[in-house]
């Protein structure tokens, strides 16, 4: 790792990849792109992908409604749309509350 502490930066990320895995940053970069063309294409499939140990990405449905603009206090009508959410595994839940 390049510095001490959590790796926040993409670089960082693949410096602890590089070192953890003994490959270079460039290999570590190339399966981490490979990771995530995978997870997004995954993330279209009606029942999402499941990345094991860490969580299930899916897309899910946003019903229109009705808002509130902050600013004016006026009431606005918000337009369905298709997000990305992230289920958190339970592996993971336990691994981040300990």
């Amino acid at each position: 790792m390049a510095k001490k502490g959590t790796p926040k930066t993409k670089s960082e990320i693949m410096a602890a990849i590089a070192v953890a895995a003994d490959i270079t940053k460039k290999q570590a970069s190339a399966a981490y792109d490979a990771l995530l063309a995978i997870a997004y294409a995954g993330a279209k499939e009606p029942k999402g992908i499941m990345l094991p140990g860490l969580g299930k990405l899916i897309k899910a449905r946003r019903a229109a409604r009705k808002g509130r603009n902050p600013a004016t206090g006026a009431i606005i009508d918000i337009k369905a749309k298709t997000v990305a959410k992230f289920r958190l595994a339970k592996a993971a839940k336990d691994a981040v509350l300990k």
